[in-house]
């Protein structure tokens, strides 16, 4: 398989407050003109700051590859480079092939042209020719699904319109590498299936997909190998999908067994500050990451507030080792009677967690907080609170049911004979 993807020692350094002459890349300069007029030295008082140190990576022809890591760790850096917006500062990038990329929403698009007219240009940046734009024209408005709007002004589209038009773009064009970070962030579960689908599609015709993604169901579901990165450099590379997602929900200190407690200097957002999260028995004594599943075990929410706003909601998300989404359980999810009555100052919200629901195994439940259509504390899939809960035992008392079962549940749920 040849490697249409090679990168040696790779290296990519900011100097974060020097000058607009300091930076690659056309793009980056045309975004800030001006800048470059200040001169191209860099004062005493600049920052370095190295998004990428000595990566080095081989990708084959056809490979279906997650770029993972927390938010900082150098992802989005390395896109792009390889699809050339900026360039290194040491080391060299080999691309064979053409490259299409979808690294931010509406990239390439114009604000005042039409979905209709964006599509042509948009296409034509990816070096698409307008004959083959027209070929597949039909195609691309079907993936994107905004026929009813493909001559309004694309300034007047929604986040999710406009990636859906620029995916479904990128992904009717032919080219042999594909570039994309978080597409999944916006759009419903339909189009992410859709999106997923594509990429799927585009690897089996041969195209090299490289995917950045926070939601590890989709690393698992389309991606044959893993790449992590962490604070700018390579810390896993393996082909080993459900392991190298294990290793990154699990690696660092965010992601602690049965416990989360903020930094005793950690400030207040909006009003709320959050100080832990963390799994106790039934009395709300504090234990370890590993439960029975017929246990009594609450999951805690530890916080402070400023002042009670009646659209805050606290909860948690379960998702299983493979990444993949089982839940999300919030303080608010039932009758408005039933809520629970928050006050100034600490409070603690505990929830039951289903008893002979989870099949034996790891868990991450992640922290979320936020106001109801308004802001977030503590979004899922960034780098929110995450714990660590692993399932032994306590399955059923059956004796015909010994060991773990196939699936990510193991409910044990009650039957009755009754006559025909």
């Amino acid at each position: 398989m040849a490697n249409v993807i090679e990168t040696d020692g790779l290296g990519k350094r900011y100097v974060i407050g020097a000058s607009m002459a300091q930076r690659s890349g056309l793009r980056e300069l045309l975004a800030s003109p001006l800048r470059a007029l200040k001169g191209r030295g860099t004062s005493a008082g600049d920052n370095v700051h190295w998004a990428l140190r000595d990566v080095s990576l081989r990708v084959g022809e056809g490979e279906r590859i997650g770029l993972i890591g927390r938010n900082g760790a150098g992802k989005s850096t390395l896109l792009k480079l390889l699809a050339r917006i900026t360039h290194p500062t040491t080391g060299r990038i080999r691309i064979a092939g053409r490259v299409a990329s979808l690294l931010e929403v509406g990239t390439g698009f114009h604000p005042e042209l039409s979905g209709r007219e964006n599509i042509y240009l948009n296409a034509a940046l990816l070096g698409m020719s307008a004959r083959d734009v027209a070929r597949r024209f039909d195609a691309i408005v079907a993936f994107a699904e905004i026929g009813r709007y493909l001559d309004t002004a694309v300034k007047h589209y929604s986040s999710g319109m406009y990636m859906r038009l620029a995916f479904a773009v990128a992904a009717h064009v032919e080219t042999d590498i594909l570039l994309v970070d978080e597409v999944l962030a916006v759009g419903d579960a339909n189009f992410q299936r859709k999106c997923l689908n594509a990429m799927g599609d585009a690897a089996a015709a041969g195209r090299t997909v490289v995917l950045v993604s926070h939601r590890m169901n989709a690393i698992t579901s389309l991606c044959d190998r893993v790449v992590m990165l962490s604070e700018g450099s390579v810390v896993l590379d393996s082909r080993d999908v459900r392991h190298a997602v294990r290793q990154y929900l699990v690696r660092d200190d965010d992601a602690l067994r049965g416990a989360w407690y903020a930094a005793a200097d950690a400030p207040a957002r909006d009003g709320v500050r959050l100080l832990a999260f963390y799994i106790s028995d039934a009395d709300g004594r504090p234990v370890e990451g590993v439960r029975a599943n017929d246990d009594d075990s609450l999951i805690n929410v530890e916080f402070e507030l400023k002042s009670v706003d009646s659209a805050l909601k606290l909860g948690y998300a379960l998702y299983a080792d493979s990444g993949e989404l089982l839940y999300w359980s919030f303080c608010k999810d039932g009758p408005a009677s039933d809520w629970p009555t928050l006050k100034r100052g600490r409070n603690v919200l505990s929830s039951a967690l289903p008893k002979r629901l989870l099949n034996e195994g790891e868990y991450r439940l992640e922290l979320i907080a936020g106001f109801h259509y308004r802001s977030w504390i503590a979004q899922p899939d960034h780098d929110a609170p995450s714990i660590v809960l692993e399932i032994q035992g306590g399955l059923s008392d059956s004796p015909l049911w010994l060991e773990r079962r196939a699936g990510l549940l193991a409910p044990d749920l009650p039957w009755a004979c009754r006559e025909p």
